[in-house]
């Protein structure tokens, strides 16, 4: 399954690049497999989506929990919690 993964803020700077596209293994189906499986890629991937940071994500620009559901052609983004004030 190909899908679109949009990097953004100090998940950007980390992994030095802000977009990709990848073919997924037939068992990457939601948000947290897609973090699993990047996780696996190496240190500083570990250090991001292991899941002792907080990564937000968003499917085709719809917030979504880590147990939404990927679908061929979606566009994942991935960027650290906002705040404001």
């Amino acid at each position: 399954m190909k899908i679109t993964v949009l990097y953004f803020a100090r998940i950007k700077e980390a992994v030095n690049y802000s977009t990709e596209e990848l073919d997924l293994p037939n068992d990457i189906l939601t948000i947290t497999a897609l973090k699993n499986w990047l996780a696996l890629r190496g240190e500083v991937w570990a250090n991001l989506f292991n899941g002792k940071q907080v990564v937000r994500a968003a499917i085709n620009h719809n917030l979504v929990d880590d147990l939404a559901k990927i679908q061929a052609n979606d566009e994942v983004a991935f960027f650290p919690p906002v705040t404001g004030g």
